[in-house]
């Protein structure tokens, strides 16, 4: 019993190179749907929503450089998803990713991690969204359904949002019923929130006052939290924490990764798509930020619809109520873009029968995995009726984070990851035949730490990647995880004795990043694989090892109320894979790694040789 859910639990899968491009799914999407996609799902809240509150309160005018942060930041974890999307051009995003590299458990935790994400994302969504076009109607929608039907639980909205409701049904309907007709709508949706969003720039541009930049701080009022004034009247620290903030405004460009069965030459869109939807919501971030800032000074913000509000303080009610519409259709895009990689991910893990096979069923004439799609929609359309989702927003963060950390672990593992067998392990093989005596077995004992020794610097300089080369790189990389937690902890809990330059705190920071350098070079000094892709991250080990640090340290900054919530959420996937998922598992994955039992023909398992 135990082995054989130890072997299950291990399980990786592979795919062959020359069918990976099969699939159940229709290909259509080219690369301005994803781009679309990609861009439509993360230009949203942090213009209309982010921005005024981050401002405001944490960065003041140099907000632009939280942004640029951020954006930087989130580019990282793009890259790690684009190389991942050329090796594994699948449905499923950092799950398959997952899957491919460490083995099912851990895959199925990220995939239990992404359908929290998605879900209370797109809830979240189409909460704002129904909020924008109820202030068009001045609040009449919520008015009526709170005096028809008040909800006096703590957890819970205030109201049945049944405009919520039905949007996300009507949604998921249209998902449901053919991905080309659902990213039509989604480009149309993108299309006109990008011109409102250049809109608001070029006229906002001309309403600017660039004295707004150079407020002092005897000109700020009382009434007013403005810092020390200037363009930077947080200081450092404020923009740190403003891009933190930030950062979850770039979230969503991920969806563009679950389309790998969808997308028309996947293995080239997939990576140029993220790479550029990300630089064009860069460019409309900062361009939004600037020119809200030199409308009306950074402390007069306002934290909820801070483009419109500033245009209404200009003078230009007419602007105003154009963003306001936009806002609509960014926010439609963004809903549309939380909700299209949902069923995709579930549609991922029932082909693995990791949750019920039905949900993963293609409909023969949609194209679509129609029954997962209805039930996620359902699902998510629950959750926007009744439930009050700013409680549990943050746990957008912590699966997001989570999942960007693993992609980023697994492209470090693969990189170094090789078939070959070095001399360390033939000599353990011709001991095991050979049965030698305790003298014969110590010396091979201290052969293999020498060998061991001398390959975490490779002083050997082997060229290729050795199955001891991997497993060196494999240890390190979760001693780097350790390292990077800890380092976080050291900042955060002894933050203000670093900076009063406490020694001792100032020696175990500085042991500590010793340890995470020396840790790198040895990571650097291994063999890489020389596998052709269409995409690679470059400077290797660098740039994803910055990306695990930045999203440690982002998830080490959320409050324990939001681990404990997520704590919850884990428990509940743990009962579904070691009973549900177990119990449904195809007995034939037990002894064969032919999958055509499950209508995968594409698809071959391996178990891990570890």
């Amino acid at each position: 019993m135990f082995p054989s859910l130890v072997k299950k639990m291990t399980k990786k899968k592979q795919f062959d190179d020359t069918n990976i491009s099969q699939s159940s799914l229709a290909r259509v999407l080219t690369l301005f749907d994803l781009i679309a996609l990609g861009a439509g799902s993360t230009l949203g809240l942090g213009a209309y929503v982010v921005s005024g509150s981050v401002s405001r309160n944490e960065a003041g005018p140099a907000i632009a450089i939280s942004f640029f942060i951020a954006a930087v930041a989130s580019l990282l974890a793009g890259l790690c998803y684009a190389e991942f999307a050329a090796r594994v051009p699948r449905a499923g995003s950092a799950y398959i990713y997952s899957y491919v590299t460490v083995g099912e458990f851990i895959a199925f935790l990220i995939g239990w991690n992404l359908i929290l994400e998605y879900v209370i994302g797109a809830a979240s969504v189409a909460r704002g969204l129904t909020g924008y076009i109820d202030s068009l109607v001045n609040n009449s929608i919520s008015n009526a359904c709170r005096q028809a039907m008040p909800i006096n639980i703590e957890f819970l909205s205030d109201y049945p949002d049944f405009l919520a409701f039905g949007l996300t049904f009507l949604l998921t309907v249209l998902l449901a019923f053919g991905v080309k007709e659902s990213s039509i709508i989604s480009n149309i949706m993108g299309v006109a929130n990008i011109g409102v969003l250049t809109f608001a720039i070029i006229a906002g541009a001309l309403k600017g006052n660039i004295d707004n930049w150079q407020i002092q701080k005897n000109e700020i009022p009382d009434s007013y939290n403005g810092g020390e004034g200037g363009y930077v009247p947080f200081g450092i620290a404020g923009i740190i924490k403003g891009a933190a903030t930030c950062f979850y405004a770039f979230v969503g460009f991920d969806a563009v990764a679950t389309t790998g069965e969808e997308a028309l030459n996947p293995k080239r869109n997939i990576p140029l798509s993220i790479i550029i939807s990300l630089f064009i919501v860069f460019c409309y971030y900062f361009g939004i930020s600037s020119v809200l800032t030199l409308m009306l000074p950074y402390y007069q913000q306002d934290t909820s619809a801070p483009l419109s509000y500033a245009f209404q303080e200009v003078g230009w009610d007419w602007a105003a109520w154009i963003v306001s519409v936009g806002a609509i259709f960014g926010l439609g895009a963004s809903f549309l873009g939380a909700m299209f990689p949902l069923p995709r991910i579930i549609y991922a893990m029932s082909e693995d029968r990791l949750l019920f096979p039905f949900l993963g069923k293609v409909h023969h004439r949609f194209k679509t995995p129609f029954i997962g799609t209805i039930c996620a929609g359902i699902i998510t359309a629950f959750m926007a009726l009744i439930f009050n989702v700013d409680q549990l927003v943050s746990m957008l963060s912590i699966g997001t984070l989570t999942a960007y950390s693993m992609v980023s672990a697994c492209v470090l593992l693969l990189r170094y990851t090789g078939e070959t067998e070095d001399h360390l392990q033939i000599e353990e093989k011709d001991a095991g035949k050979q049965n030698t005596d305790s003298a014969e077995g110590t010396r091979i004992k201290q052969s293999n730490i020498i060998a061991t020794g001398r390959q975490i610097l490779n002083i050997d300089k082997f060229k290729r990647p050795t199955k001891l080369s991997t497993k060196i790189v494999a240890y390190e990389i979760v001693l780097y995880l350790i390292l990077c937690i800890l380092t976080s902890q050291l900042v955060i809990q002894a933050g203000s004795s670093i900076e009063a330059v406490n020694p001792l705190a100032i020696s175990g920071l500085i042991i500590v990043l010793l340890c995470i350098v020396c840790i790198l070079i040895s990571i650097g000094r291994q063999p890489v694989s020389e596998k052709e892709l269409t995409f690679k991250v470059p400077f290797i080990p660098i740039l994803p090892a910055i990306c695990i640090f930045v999203n440690t340290y982002l998830m080490m900054m959320l409050d324990v109320f939001t681990w404990i919530r997520f704590g919850v959420w884990l428990i509940i996937g743990l009962l579904i894979y070691f009973t549900i998922g177990y119990c449904i598992s195809d007995p034939k994955d037990k002894n064969t790694n032919d999958v055509t039992a499950q209508g995968l023909d594409n698809l071959a398992y391996t178990e891990n040789a570890e």
